[in-house]
This record gives structure tokens, C-alpha cells and sequence, in this order.
């Protein structure tokens, strides 16, 4: 991405217009946006950051301007220098302990410390390195929901990136069988090599992760390897809302659906969503601006466990 477009606002501000961003249905999604705060010490002054890879026309602008309310803001319009964004993208990207995990790059070692497993997720197209409030923050509810008993035969990691949390899913659960999907074709490859690098078993089977390219729960496959004792999606606060009624019927009754990826000032929407559609908190936490939520579905009536066997044989073409 070779042009970048700043905005400088209040927190509200800015997170008002990541909400909008996400209601624009018509988006162009060679603008990537983030929003972040400026330093440590003003948490209340944010910056929107928007990447093109080509010099933003009138167009562009437009469409980033509109994502707040009032009177539009001013650009501020930036020429990158030529740049291997992947190796930058790594350097600074300092471990992460949560949980019972650890998180590093390949240019970090491993802790090789008992009770931890180590994973190592190079930064990439994909999101999910773990660096992520979100990534970091379902990973120590996965952790406190492995200590509070929760048993899982069979989990989805719905806009699993990277395919970190489906791996940590299987640490947590080794005889657990799994499938990841992503709406991103990219996160296929990378999964497969991440897969590779961490010892993580692909294909069908307890112990192994499949992977699919979809968007939600649209994917045969992902019908047929349901229902599931756990189903996590780090994605945001638009598509929770939009899925909460798939989502409950894809999770057995007294099943998990593990959530991250809204705003804490979206939490409410996004809870009243799920508890439309029978699923009732069990714990919550707030990383930075960042909501993470564990919610059970009721356990009454329906499916009474998952289905552990093979996947049939059709979905091998898949």
C-alpha cells in the first residue's frame, strides 16, 4: 500500500466512524481503515488511518470523509516510501503471553516452558498474530473456559486469519475435531503453513483442523461437520449481529460461542442479538476499547451433543 489518509479525533469520533465503516455496504475494500490511539499517555485523542495502493481520488476522500458525522475532517494525505510491509510489519512484534500460551514471531524463541504452549505465527496478509487485543484477549477466555470445565468434542473458528485460535481450541482440547474458515482466500495458504510450522494436523479427523473459505456459515462443510460444542468468531460487530441467529442454531445446547472483535461500546447490540437467539452470558472482558464475550446456549430441547464421527464422503472433494 503505497498513499495513506490520517485523521485526527476523539476517541468517540473516531470509533463513531469504524462503526459507520462498518455499516457502509457498498465499502470499497481496497481501502483498509484502523483506528488507534495517537500514545499511551492520551488515551482520548485517536487517529483513522486509511492504506490505498494507489493515490486517493476525489472518490476515496469522499467515501473516507463520510464516515463521520458534522462537518468533514480534514485529510491528511501521505506518499509511502517503497516497502517490504510484511518484514517491517514483524519487527517490534513482541511476544505475547496469555492464558497457557505464548505467541511469537520466528524472530523471537520460544519459551519452551512446561504448562505453555508456544505458537509461532509469523506477521502476514492474515489477521490474528495474537498482537490484537481481540487475538490476545479470546485467548485467555479459551484458556479460563478449558479451567472452568468446559468440555469440547468439536469447534469452528469462524474468520480464522491466521488460524491461531482454532489451534489453541486443539491445544486446549486435543481430541477435539475442528474447522476454520475465512472469507479471505489468502488465509488458506497461511493457515496451512502456520498449521505446518506449529505441528497442527490438517484434514478430518479428532486432533486435526480442516479449513474452508467462506463467508459466516455459508459452506456445506461447515453444516456438515456441526453441531459444534464450540463455535469462536473474532470478526466484528456487524456480521455478530447478522449471525447470531446461525450461529446459535450451529452450537449443541448448553454449547459456547466465544465473541471478540466489537467495540465495548457495541457489546450491548451484539448481546441483545444472541440473547434473542437463546444464548445467555457466561463471562466477559474488556481489553483496551475491546469486548470479548463467552455465551452459552441453553440447554433445552434439540440436538443433545455433537457429532464426532467422520465427515461424509462428499465433502472430501471440498
Amino acid at each position: 500500500m503505497s498513499w495513506k489518509v490520517t485523521v485526527f479525533a476523539p476517541r468517540d469520533v473516531v470509533q463513531a466512524a469504524l462503526i459507520a465503516h462498518e455499516d457502509a455496504w457498498d465499502w470499497d475494500h481496497d481501502i483498509v481503515i484502523a483506528g488507534s490511539e495517537i500514545a499511551e499517555d492520551k488515551p482520548e485523542d485517536w487517529q483513522l488511518e486509511a492504506w490505498l495502493d494507489r493515490k486517493p481520488t476525489k472518490a476515496d476522500q469522499d467515501a473516507i470523509a463520510d464516515l463521520f458525522e458534522g462537518t468533514p475532517p480534514k485529510l491528511n494525505i501521505e506518499k509511502l516510501p517503497e516497502t517490504d510491509w510484511v518484514t517491517l510489519s514483524q519487527q517490534g512484534v513482541e511476544p505475547i503471553r496469555e492464558g497457557v500460551f505464548h505467541v511469537h514471531t520466528p524472530e523471537y524463541p520460544p519459551l519452551n516452558e512446561r504448562g505453555v504452549r508456544d505458537f509461532v505465527i509469523p506477521a502476514s496478509q492474515a489477521f490474528g498474530t495474537g498482537q490484537h487485543a481481540t487475538t490476545a484477549g479470546c485467548l485467555a477466555m479459551l484458556s479460563h473456559m478449558k479451567q472452568q470445565g468446559v468440555t469440547v468434542r468439536n469447534l469452528a473458528d469462524i474468520g480464522t486469519g491466521t488460524g491461531l485460535l482454532g489451534f489453541a481450541g486443539l491445544h486446549l482440547w486435543p481430541r477435539a475435531r475442528a474447522i476454520a474458515s475465512d472469507i479471505d482466500a489468502v488465509c488458506g495458504p497461511v493457515v496451512a503453513e502456520n498449521a505446518a510450522n506449529n505441528g497442527i494436523p490438517l484434514g478430518d479427523g479428532a486432533g486435526r483442523m480442516a479449513m474452508v473459505i467462506a463467508a459466516g456459515m455459508d459452506h456445506p462443510l461447515l453444516e456438515a461437520a456441526g453441531p459444534y460444542d464450540l463455535l469462536i468468531a473474532n470478526i466484528l460487530a456487524g456480521p455478530l449481529v447478522e449471525l447470531a441467529p446461525e450461529f446459535a442454531r450451529a452450537v449443541v445446547p448448553g454449547g459456547s460461542v466465544l465473541l471478540a472483535g466489537l467495540l465495548e461500546t457495541q457489546e450491548a447490540a451484539v448481546r441483545a442479538a444472541y440473547r434473542k437467539a437463546g444464548l445467555r452470558l457466561a463471562a466477559r472482558m474488556v481489553r483496551g476499547d475491546w469486548s470479548i464475550l463467552w455465551l452459552r446456549r441453553r440447554a433445552a430441547g434439540g440436538v443433545r451433543s455433537s457429532r464426532v464421527g467422520a465427515l461424509p464422503e462428499w465433502s472430501k472433494r471440498w
